[in-house]
């Protein structure tokens, strides 16, 4: 029965500091790369797709707007007018400037027919520009937005973890109170 209870709390020991190292490294690869200046952005629709598909993180630095060039992968809000109210990543296709000298893009899906329908001009001095991009991770980002997931992925292991030492630290107290017993039991 002893040995049982010994192998039971290796495995409990070895599978807690499995978990301790995934979750560090999972901490580190979030954390790293604002370390280095990289914003990222899950990429949530399949317009670049073949080059960045759905599901993605996209990395991007931020380079000044008069560096960018046609190519170049851009994480952007479109104009109020276009309709669409949320970022979009796509590749810039023109740039040139509009007659009072500011610059004025168009973009288009890789996976799209046809270009965006709208040109803008970028009203910040620097722009995200993506360098590289990792498949399918977004997609534990985007589970992690959920409240019953994270408390799932995150909270029961911690909660595991949390009763698994509350054991260990009950099993040490008896031990010692009984050997403390003995102790008593010999003086007498």
């Amino acid at each position: 029965m002893q040995r049982l209870a010994t192998t039971t709390s290796r495995l409990a020991t070895i599978l807690t500091n499995v978990v301790l190292i995934v979750v560090t490294l999972a901490c580190t690869a979030y954390l790293l790369p604002s370390a280095f200046g990289y914003e990222r952005y899950v990429i949530t629709g399949g317009s670049m797709t073949g080059s960045i598909s759905k599901g993605s993180i996209a990395f991007e630095k931020r380079v000044p707007v008069e560096d960018l060039q046609v190519g170049d992968v851009i994480t952007y809000l479109p104009p109020a007018a276009s309709g669409v109210p949320n970022l979009v990543t796509h590749r810039i296709v023109e740039l040139g400037t509009d007659d009072r000298g500011a610059s004025r893009l168009r973009t288009k899906g890789d996976a799209n027919p046809a270009v965006d329908p709208w040109t803008f001009s970028l009203v910040s001095t620097e722009q995200p520009v993506v360098q590289f991009s990792v498949p399918k991770v977004g997609y534990l980002f985007i589970a992690l937005a959920d409240r019953q997931t994270r408390i799932l992925v995150i909270g029961v292991p911690a909660a595991l973890i949390a009763l698994m030492a509350l054991v260990e630290l009950v099993k040490n107290v008896g031990s010692s109170m009984s050997s403390r017993r003995g102790e008593v039991a010999r003086t007498t």
